[in-house]
């Protein structure tokens, strides 16, 4: 049967609205209910995170949905946008230390500038990554490549044809690259060659999420979450399967109410693997013998965090949750930004921090929930959201806009 995808960019809020029977909002003829959700309330700001620099990273990924989000490593911020350009940035001023374009030249010209197109050459459509690991920075794209640059110069290390679009960042462990696709493939390669080492094949529903796990690496194996709401564990150097477990099960009449893909990253700490489902699990498992050690009922397609003994969710609804990793109880809840299409919320210092779709940047204390600030981020007067989550390192954040301005700020 054909894969039908959703496009989660463009219509996440609209199937979650049909999921509760109500109206389409639309970003152009705002109703009352966005006007609603859009509006916040005032609030005094606890801490002043402070914008370092902010530069401008290509077009970005503009209205297109994409998991293509920056990384630090090897004491070097790197950063792409959608169409091809990757970037390596100096992290205490943002000057550039290279660059390098993998679009390829358009055969047919008169296509020029459509769809993406700039200056002849056809987009590479980067939106899986991006992942730095073995002085290399690897990521995949939606025409089904994986590619290896040098993190020192930019340089092409290797370039691999794959089958299905890569929609989510690499993993890598013991030399080797493990990417998922759409087209329900796990694909390990060497990390030096790009050469293909195996791949396995799990089942794609009918309907699912426009999205995909990425996958994890961690003690021998490759982890990933399938769009059958099913956890699945491969050994890493041969891809034999060391085992499955259910994490969440389809339930209800229609195919949407049986939509249970899991879209995020699973998190692997102290032997355990922690994963969430669009279809509403959020479990624990044991990662040597897929025991489920707790299971409870949080819907995400959000990647998890983690910091000290809290595991940090963002619901399909933008609802914020703190659960206890041990047993899952429930340790806080906040739901002062409802339906604003949260980020992940990433620890940083004593808070979690989470981005919006209209641009703005909110932070909540670890401990309690408490919303203590948030900053807008670029001017006023733009409207330039927020998907993919921010990431943290040292007292620092790196937040990069639909329009591919990235910003570096500090949290106090």
């Amino acid at each position: 049967m054909r894969t039908i995808k959703v496009n989660k960019a463009l219509t996440v809020t609209a199937v979650l609205l049909l999921l509760s029977g109500c109206t389409t909002i639309s970003n152009w003829f705002a109703d009352d209910e966005e006007v609603e959700i859009r509006t916040l309330n005032p609030l005094q700001n606890q801490i002043e995170p402070r914008v370092l620099w902010d530069v401008s990273i290509g077009d970005g990924t503009e209205e297109f949905f994409s998991n293509l989000k920056p990384a630090y490593d090897y004491g070097k911020i790197f950063a792409a946008d959608r169409a091809g350009r990757i970037y390596a940035l100096n992290p205490d001023d943002g000057k550039r230390i290279w660059q390098q374009d993998i679009s390829q030249r358009s055969k047919d010209r008169r296509f020029t500038n459509l769809y993406g197109l700039f200056a002849g050459r056809v987009p590479a459509k980067i939106s899986g990554g991006l992942t730095v690991a073995y002085n290399s920075v690897f990521f995949g794209t939606e025409n089904g490549e994986v590619l290896a640059l040098n993190e020192a110069d930019g340089s092409l290390k290797w370039r691999t044809s794959i089958i299905g679009e890569v929609l989510a960042p690499p993993a890598t462990d013991e030399g080797i690259v493990v990417v998922n696709t759409v087209a329900g493939l796990l694909i390990a390669l060497d990390a030096e060659t790009g050469e293909i080492k195996w791949q396995n094949e799990n089942d794609v529903p009918a309907l699912s999420l426009r999205g995909i796990s990425g996958p994890a690496a961690s003690n021998g194996g490759a982890i990933v979450g399938t769009a059958s709401g099913r956890l699945v564990v491969n050994i890493i150097d041969s891809g034999l399967t060391a085992w499955e477990q259910q994490i969440a099960k389809p339930t209800g009449a229609t195919e949407l109410d049986r939509i249970v893909d899991i879209d995020s990253t699973p998190l692997v700490f102290l032997g355990n693997i922690y994963a969430v489902s669009y279809g509403g699990s959020l479990a624990s498992v044991e990662i040597r013998t897929g025991q489920v050690v707790w299971n409870r009922e949080y819907a995400a397609y959000r990647d998890l965090t983690l910091e000290g003994n809290r595991l940090f969710v963002s619901d399909i609804n933008s609802n914020l949750y703190a659960v206890d990793r041990r047993n899952g109880v429930e340790l806080w809840s906040n739901s002062e930004l409802r339906k604003r299409e949260l980020t992940s919320a990433v620890p940083t210092r004593a808070y979690v921090a989470a981005g919006d779709k209209w641009g703005y940047l909110h932070f909540f204390n670890q401990s309690d929930g408490e919303y203590v600030a948030r900053v807008r981020i670029g001017d006023d007067d733009e409207d330039e959201g927020i998907f993919s989550a921010p990431v943290s390192f040292e007292d620092k954040l790196l937040v990069q806009r639909r329009d591919g301005d990235l910003f570096l700020l500090q949290i106090p």
